[in-house]
């Protein structure tokens, strides 16, 4: 199997050249395009209630399955935002946590569930009670909104990063939820709110771009419904 990702940046392809018998699996609604001799399938991956759990991290109750069953072929996928797509492997002793709508793709090996966070880091982190949690042995492909940036963050140290601005990070790392600023004033103040303090050892992923800054950027263009006169 090999892949490429198209050097646009911000509305790149997802490009899979699969022998035959080759498979992936990815998000509902990723296939773009996809060669004669291809079959695209829906899955649960992993059964009905790993479905269900998938649900509720904001993930498709089904996963596309793409298999080249009449000799060789290629497929092509894109995310639903723009920005970039990435990669990151998973193996023995090291998951991946991803915040919903980051997965995009991965290779056969790889299985994709959810993992419930605690009440406090549910409310305040950003990503909600549930998250996806990916883990097993291949390549999984995250889609990012704006550009992507992998932090590599020594055994001791910590790092704080900004909720919008958080994609992935290892299962292993430990993080807690703290005020954006040197003070909640300055937190509120400086439009930062509560971050997430990140202890090495592991990796962080981040992307360029907040979406919830978009959001409130694109409020006071939306039009105004009108009231209906009775």
């Amino acid at each position: 199997m090999k892949y490429s990702i198209t050097a646009d940046v911000a509305f790149p392809l997802l490009r899979f050249d699969l022998q035959e018998g080759e498979k992936i699996k990815a998000e509902s609604g990723a296939m773009v395009a996809m060669s004669e001799g291809m079959a695209l399938t829906g899955k649960m991956d992993g059964g009905f209630l790993r479905g269900i759990a998938r649900k509720f991290s904001g993930e498709s109750f089904f996963m596309q399955q793409i298999e080249a069953t009449h000799g060789n072929g290629w497929a092509l996928l894109a995310a639903a935002t723009p920005g970039n797509i990435t990669t990151a492997e998973v193996g023995a002793g090291r998951e991946l946590l991803v915040q919903k709508d980051g997965y995009l793709a991965a290779t056969e090996g790889v299985q994709v569930s959810t993992k419930m966070q605690s009440l406090s880091k549910g409310l305040f982190s950003g990503e909600g009670f549930f998250i996806v949690k990916v883990f097993g042995e291949g390549t999984v492909f995250l889609s990012t909104y704006g550009s992507i940036h992998t932090i590599e963050i020594p055994e001791g140290e910590t790092v704080l990063i900004d909720n919008g601005h958080l994609v992935a990070w290892d299962a292993s790392m430990k993080y807690e939820i703290t005020k954006g600023g040197s003070g909640w004033v300055s937190a509120v103040t400086s439009g930062e709110g509560f971050a997430c303090r990140f202890r090495g050892p592991g990796r962080v992923l981040i992307q360029t771009r907040n979406p919830q800054q978009l959001a409130g950027w694109l409020f006071p263009f939306l039009p105004i419904p009108k009231t209906v006169a009775r």
